[in-house]
This record gives structure tokens, C-alpha cells and sequence, in this order.
């Protein structure tokens, strides 16, 4: 169960999983590249084919990684919060991508110039590996995130988007209307409306005016597919023991 914090904490570079994992003396050298900004709900950090400028920790939002097809419709292929970074593709070799990152839920992180970025990586030490790692993971986000929306059912998928969505952020509350989650799924409105009256009946979930409130995480855990234990395993993994 997800504690809900009496109230906020500082900002700090550490509420970021890969800058926290950096030793001190490590860290203490990026904070001077490092910019806290603040991530409105649904603010574009980048489109696709456009050159990305920045890397972005978030810390406290989750960015929403989308692909866009011909006809103008759109699909979540993976969310970034505060385990990973958001503009993966500067240090892998490519300064624009197919996709575009969208703020889903807002709150901060910290800004990294792309210059600074491949700076910090090209010294080939902790902060690069820890990257590749979270490549990695993300990697495997998109890959189960892909095979779920075929093989598994609509009720599944959300409980599988809930759960990720709640380890990032600090209590059991969503502000999330039924037609975002129905754009990030890419289905119907009516399948979610469905999907989530089934969780609400069974008392995993709360509905109301486009907040979730979790009230049996147990419940949505075992209720989900398997997809969410591979994302959450995987990450676990590459990041747990990276030094």
C-alpha cells in the first residue's frame, strides 16, 4: 500500500532514480547542468521528427511516450517517471524520433541540455551505464506494452497502466479522465468505461469525475496480466546492482 505524504517534500535530484543511484561526488558535478522545471498537464516536451534539446529526470511527473499514426490516431508505447529518463534517443545516436512525449500527469523534473547530456556520457562511466540500463528496461516497457494491447483484455491493460502509473507517484490517487486513459490504451471509451465500472464493483477502484483512487492495489495486482511483473522486474533488475 502506497503511503499519501503529509506534504511535500523539497525538490531534490535524488527524487529521481537514476540520479540517485549516482554517488555523491557524482551527482554534486551534475548539479550545476541540472534545471528543475515545472511539467503542465499535457505540455508537448517533444514531437515526432522534431530535434530534441533536452533530456528530462522527471521527478515528481510522468511523461507519456506516444507514436502517432497517418490518421491522427495515438497510443502509449511506454510511461516515463521518476525511474528513468525522458529523450533516450540523444545518447543512442539520434537527436529526433518517431515518437512524441507528452506530460501526463503533472509535476517537476530536472532539464538537462543534449549537449551536457552526451557530456556526461561519453565519460563512459557510472551515469553511461546507468542509462544504457534504463534503455534496457524501457525497451521491454515498449515490447510488453505492444504484445499486451493484443493479447490481453481491456480490463487487464488498465489495471496493468494503473499499477505502473502508481509506483510513480506518492499516493493512491490518479486525476485521469476515462478518455486520456482511453487515448494512452488506444481503445474505445466505451471499453474503458466498462473495464473500470467492473474495478469499481469489485472495490479495487473509486471513480468519480476523472480522479481514481486505488483502494485494493492487491486486488488490481492480481486481477492485471503478467505484463506488469515483466516491466517491474525488468527494471528492478537492470537497475538494482548497476555499480
Amino acid at each position: 500500500m502506497t503511503l499519501r505524504l503529509a506534504m511535500p517534500l523539497p525538490h531534490s535530484p535524488r527524487q529521481n532514480c537514476l540520479l540517485a543511484a549516482l554517488p555523491a561526488a557524482d551527482l554534486a558535478h551534475l548539479i550545476a547542468y541540472l534545471e528543475l522545471v515545472a511539467l503542465p498537464l499535457g505540455k508537448m516536451l517533444y514531437e515526432p521528427g522534431g530535434q530534441l534539446q533536452h533530456a528530462y529526470f522527471p521527478t515528481t511527473a510522468i511523461v507519456s511516450l506516444h507514436y502517432v499514426m497517418a490518421s491522427g490516431a495515438a497510443s502509449e508505447a511506454a510511461g516515463v517517471g521518476n525511474e528513468g529518463v525522458v529523450g533516450t534517443s540523444l545518447f543512442l545516436g539520434g537527436a529526433t524520433t518517431s515518437s512524441s512525449a507528452v506530460v501526463q500527469t503533472a509535476g517537476h523534473a530536472y532539464r538537462m541540455d543534449r549537449r551536457l547530456l552526451m557530456q556526461e556520457f561519453n565519460r563512459a562511466g557510472l551515469m553511461q551505464r546507468l542509462l544504457l540500463r534504463y534503455t534496457q528496461a524501457l525497451l521491454t516497457q515498449m515490447a510488453q506494452t505492444a504484445a499486451c494491447n493484443r493479447h490481453h483484455t481491456v480490463e487487464q491493460q488498465l489495471c496493468r497502466w494503473l499499477l505502473l502509473t502508481l509506483d510513480r507517484l506518492p499516493s493512491n490517487e490518479l486525476t485521469m479522465t476515462q478518455e486520456l486513459i482511453a487515448n494512452m490504451l488506444g481503445v474505445r471509451r466505451e471499453g474503458i468505461t466498462e473495464a473500470a465500472g467492473n474495478l469499481q464493483r469489485t472495490g479495487f477502484i473509486s471513480y468519480r469525475r476523472g480522479h481514481i483512487t486505488v483502494l485494493d492495489r492487491l486486488g488490481l495486482e492480481k486481477n492485471t496480466c503478467e505484463c506488469y511483473a515483466v516491466v517491474k522486474k525488468e527494471l528492478g533488475r537492470l537497475l538494482l546492482d548497476v555499480r
